[in-house]
């Protein structure tokens, strides 16, 4: 099966889901003549997509409440602007790590066509994600405490775990960017993070540009820690340059329906 092929089936689905409602699993493994295991995989990036929501045996259509939360979707669709810029920046065979979050995760669907991939993470959301794709990176797990704030493992052992390996790149995301400090958390817990930059050759923020200028008590990575900051179009000409006068990339990524509409 070609990635084209792989493509037009996940299209046809949705539009099946679409056109009646609900589908099962059996139904799909019988019209497109594949497995069962490729179907759930195609029933579980078309949720992570928000085009569908999978249930027992099968999936149904998004209620009608859903599709109609417009602020929600405008969430969305910065989240994944931001992630479609992250992960261009992956190449076939790099050794990464993907810290918990909900942008981070969003880039996981748009990994599939990566080969030879090595994935850290301290999520179970983000390890669920990688198991669903094709191309089957090799992933590996922190283990360590779970913490329920931020719904990832920390602590000693963890950051152990972490400093046995070296990686190309940590993909991360922030409560908030202090211009003046770097990146700010809620949460307490920031020694995994800092093991996790200090174990990789590019540390790759990933946040929305609402939160830039957000100042939040606790510092997390300092800028002289980051190499590149991708955010939406949305960022302030004067936080842009306070950024890239600490000699960080900064990548303010359009979404396709933007840079449209500007041409």
């Amino acid at each position: 099966m070609t990635k084209r092929n792989t493509q037009q089936r996940r299209h046809a689905i949705a539009t099946l889901v679409q056109e009646y409602g609900e589908v099962s699993v059996d139904e799909l493994t019988r019209r497109f003549s594949t497995s069962e295991v490729t179907i759930r995989k195609d029933l579980a990036l078309l949720e992570t997509g928000g085009l569908l929501l999978r249930r027992y045996g099968g999936a149904v259509s998004l209620p009608s409440e859903m599709m109609a939360e417009a602020d929600a979707e405008q969430v969305s669709k910065r989240k994944m602007t931001i992630a479609r810029a992250a992960a261009e920046r992956i190449r076939d065979h790099n050794r990464v790590i993907i810290d918990s979050g909900t942008t981070t995760s969003a880039m996981i669907p748009l990994l599939g066509n990566k080969r030879g991939l090595v994935v850290m993470t301290n999520s179970l959301n983000v390890a669920g994600q990688l198991r669903e794709l094709e191309n089957e990176p090799t992933l590996l797990m922190t283990g360590g405490t779970w913490d329920p704030h931020s719904e990832s493992f920390q602590g000693q052992v963890a950051e152990q775990v972490l400093r046995s390996y070296d990686f190309d790149q940590l993909f991360i995301g922030a409560d908030g960017i202090d211009l003046a400090r770097g990146t700010t958390t809620f949460n307490e817990l920031v020694g995994l993070s800092r093991v996790m930059a200090e174990v990789a050759r590019e540390v790759i923020v990933m946040v929305e540009s609402d939160k830039i200028g957000r100042r939040i008590p606790n510092l997390e990575l300092p800028w002289d820690k980051i190499h590149t900051l991708v955010t939406d179009d949305g960022l302030a000409v004067a936080a842009r340059e306070s950024i890239q006068a600490k000699g960080v990339t900064l990548i303010c990524a359009s979404s396709p329906v933007d840079s449209s509409r500007r041409k």
